[in-house]
């Protein structure tokens, strides 16, 4: 089931239900596409036709967020829960490894893929990670021929948004991967160059003000939730 929020159209899924969707895809013919939005990427795409339309061409829409989650609640259709994409990722990795999947991860300053590779092999041992690239490339047909020069059968493509779904949407028909989702700044994460918030501030909803409070110069695109939010609030106001 779908969830529109402010225009974009969320699956309306529990951690294990995206997973279930995520290994369903691997067995589709096709690359299958999955984003993870968050409250800044929604308020962009309320105002970027083009960006919205090529969120809701995702197979895989997952709400990457809490202000998602506040905002469907605001407006009164409710989304189950959160389902963070770098969460996510982590339980893909372990389903890639049981399956045998080849992953190439995409994104990141020099060097970071590579990192973020070791601790992703730690996490789920057998996983094979078949290739890497840094996200500081101008020319794409290259890329492209990479990924499928190594034999991934999955990718994940950290490039930021809206930069990732335009690459993922731009190269669908020529990559020959089964499954591809957009992670934002998730190699960071499993590398350990940028930390998450505590669980405490994540099961409280605060990993954004973690990040805010890390990153003070993220203030100008943090300042796109009350927007977001003060949007959901007009919309529900106006019917």
């Amino acid at each position: 089931m779908k969830i529109d929020v402010m225009g974009v159209r969320f699956d309306n899924v529990t951690m294990d239900e995206a997973l279930e969707q995520g290994t369903a895809l691997l067995d589709t013919e096709g690359a299958s596409v999955c984003v993870t939005p968050n409250s800044e990427i929604v308020y962009e795409a309320i105002h970027d036709e083009e960006f919205r339309a090529l969120l809701n061409s995702a197979e895989l829409v997952l709400p990457d967020g809490a202000g998602v989650v506040l905002g469907a609640k605001i407006l009164k259709t409710p989304l189950k829960q959160k389902v963070a994409g770098i969460d996510f990722a982590a339980g893909m990795l372990k389903i890639f490894a049981q399956r045998g999947t080849p992953l190439y991860l995409l994104g990141g300053k020099p060097g970071v893929a590579d990192l973020a590779a070791e601790k992703m092999r730690r996490l789920a041992p057998g996983l094979d990670i078949c290739g890497t690239a840094d996200g500081y490339f101008t020319e794409e047909a290259p890329v492209v021929e990479a990924i499928n020069a190594s034999g991934a059968q999955a990718l994940f493509v950290c490039l930021g948004a809206p930069k990732q779904e335009r690459f993922m949407f731009a190269h669908k028909n020529e990559l020959q991967v089964r499954f591809m989702a957009g992670l934002g700044g998730s190699l960071d994460g499993f590398a350990g160059t940028v930390k998450r918030a505590p669980q405490w501030m994540i099961r409280l909803q605060l990993e954004w003000l973690y990040r805010l409070i890390k990153e003070p110069k993220r203030l100008g695109r943090m300042m796109r939730l009350p927007k977001f939010v003060l949007a959901t609030l007009a919309k529900r106001i106006k019917g």
